[in-house]
């Protein structure tokens, strides 16, 4: 196996570590939280904003299955890249766009995305999507991992959560595990 890491911040980390753990070649997800200015935060510290961390997922995957350009990719394409602090009903600088890269090679492929999406025009409105190099993470308290398998019946999992897996799914059947969804 390649091993490899790569680090997102999406909004809720609920949502994206749910995205991740249904696609092939990713090995692990876990949930915390980067780029703040305090050791050790937790969850209530993080929701009150004001520590600078954002809510995200490191995600190891096999690089010989599935690409960190494609791991990009859906990135951008399960989050809105264009709200500065926010995603959807979740507002604060926890729940921004950001892509912490692990080397030189994944800033300049985060970087070459965000070019690409421009100049295709994808979105109406410009990408606020932070890349920085990555930083500690704060691994986020034990309830938060595997969030949505282990809260499938609550109502945020029901309403927001399963649907967007149902609508990623439909979309990139090819890059979603065998019986994930």
């Amino acid at each position: 196996m390649n091993l490899q890491k790569a680090t997102f911040g999406g909004g809720c980390f609920w949502c994206t570590e749910a995205i991740f753990q249904i696609i092939k070649g990713v090995k692990s997800v876990v949930s915390g939280y980067m780029g703040g200015e305090i050791e050790n935060p937790t969850y209530e510290q993080i929701c009150g904003g004001k520590t600078g961390h954002a809510e995200v997922v490191e995600v190891e995957f096999d690089a010989d299955e599935i690409s960190y350009n494609d791991l990009l990719f859906v990135f951008f394409e399960t989050h809105d890249a264009t709200t500065l602090n926010r995603q959807g009903n979740d507002v604060g600088t926890q729940y921004r766009s950001v892509i912490y890269y692990h080397n030189k090679e994944q800033e300049q492929q985060a970087k070459e995305m965000v070019a690409q999406l421009t100049t295709e025009g994808i979105y109406s409105n410009p990408i606020v999507t932070e890349i920085s190099p990555v930083g500690t993470l704060y691994t986020a308290e034990s309830y938060h991992q595997n969030y949505f398998n282990n809260n499938t019946y609550k109502p945020y999992c029901t309403f927001v959560i399963q649907p967007k897996l149902n609508k990623f799914a439909r979309k990139f059947t090819e890059k979603v595990k065998a019986g994930a969804v």
